[in-house]
């Protein structure tokens, strides 16, 4: 399987960084990140003696939170880099079992997480940091008058939503199952972004996405709320990967996520608390 572009961009960027190359050990120069230290960096405040650069894996719909966070963390600590590579949970796993480089893990499931715990592949136990539900992305006009989730099995409605494997795909059919009305997709998607894409450029008549999406797309979309999506929470785990070469900066960057201050940033965006 081919990378994704996001993962080579971050593999191009990670690899000119002191302490995170591909393929050479790094040396941080810092000792073992202590409970003090994991507490200053949850809280906002600056964590002494952190240096360096870790890349992060996480699934496509963190990409703007993650991207405040990883912006505040490097502001707060001088001298670290915090490397985003964003796709599909699954694409994601596939990625780091065939040996991408990465020092952190943050999946839209705990199903896909597993897989790596399982392979040997995270270090220690995976944090749950956040909750998500799906919700219908329209376009602004809505123009095939969707107002339910039974709507989008009407004939001729083009929805979209992503394949099985992807966190956003398993959900869908989670609330398939639990209602009794069975969709037709036009296409299944890799990511929750790519199924967001297909209904702003009009493709799509309707799009099942998170929650948090269609907050983010601001007015580019409508969102429109269903009860059946109770069926189907996602909850959201986070971890350091095994053979990540940063240990520190992981330890600090999961504990700003996890902490206050990612909680904060994470409920603004419309996710729930795990």
């Amino acid at each position: 399987m081919k990378f994704s572009p996001a993962f080579l961009l971050a593999g191009a960027l990670a690899a000119g960084l002191v302490g995170c190359a591909s393929g050479t050990p790094a040396a941080s120069g810092t000792p073992a990140a202590s409970g003090s230290s994991a507490a200053a960096a949850a809280g906002g405040s600056e964590t002494p003696g952190l240096s360096g650069s870790i890349t992060v894996f996480a699934a496509a719909s963190l990409k703007a939170t993650f991207t405040r966070l990883a912006g505040d963390f490097e502001a707060r600590n001088p001298g670290t880099r915090v490397t985003l590579s964003f796709a599909g949970s699954s694409d994601l796993v596939t990625q780091l079992t065939q040996g991408a480089p990465a020092d952190v893990f943050a999946s839209a499931d705990t199903k896909n997480m597993a897989k790596l715990s399982d392979a040997s592949l995270i270090e220690g136990s995976p944090r749950d940091f956040a909750t998500n539900v799906l919700t219908i992305a329209v376009p602004p006009a809505n123009p095939a008058s969707i107002g339910s989730f039974a709507d989008l099995a009407r004939p001729r409605v083009k929805v979209v939503i992503c394949a099985s494997q992807v966190p956003c795909g398993a959900a869908a059919r989670t609330v398939q199952k639990a209602s009794g009305i069975t969709l037709q997709p036009v296409s299944e998607e890799s990511s929750v972004t790519d199924v967001l894409g297909k209904v702003t450029s009009g493709e799509a008549d309707a799009g099942l996405v998170y929650v948090t999406d269609v907050r983010t797309a601001g007015d580019k979309v409508r969102g429109i709320p269903f009860p059946e999506s109770a069926q189907a929470v996602n909850t959201y785990p986070i971890a350091a990967v095994r053979t990540g070469r940063n240990k520190d900066l992981s330890a600090a960057f999961i504990a700003a996520v996890t902490g206050s201050e990612g909680r904060k940033v994470l409920l603004d965006a419309g996710f729930g608390a795990p």
